[in-house]
């Protein structure tokens, strides 16, 4: 494992993540190692939608799309 040191962290910071710390009944120290696992796992999130790129399964509409559709479909059905 690694260890991760920041420096020069202004008063006014530390206080706010440690009163959140104590808000959700952690330590500073697995406070803030989920704050980075979160932000790390971030991360891989652009090359994960990358990923469905290109598909023409539906998964490019645009909001509302889908709901019209349905109408659509629905009143046909009961025409």
């Amino acid at each position: 494992m690694v260890a991760l040191q920041i420096r020069d962290v202004p008063d006014e910071v530390r206080d706010a993540l440690a009163e959140r710390a104590r808000e959700r009944g952690q330590s500073m120290q697995a406070f803030l190692l989920g704050l980075v696992e979160v932000e790390a796992r971030r991360v891989r999130n652009p090359s994960l939608l990358a990923q469905f790129g290109g598909r023409s399964d539906g998964s490019r509409v645009a909001p509302g799309e889908t709901a019209a559709e349905l109408e659509q479909i629905r009143h046909s059905r009961d025409a």
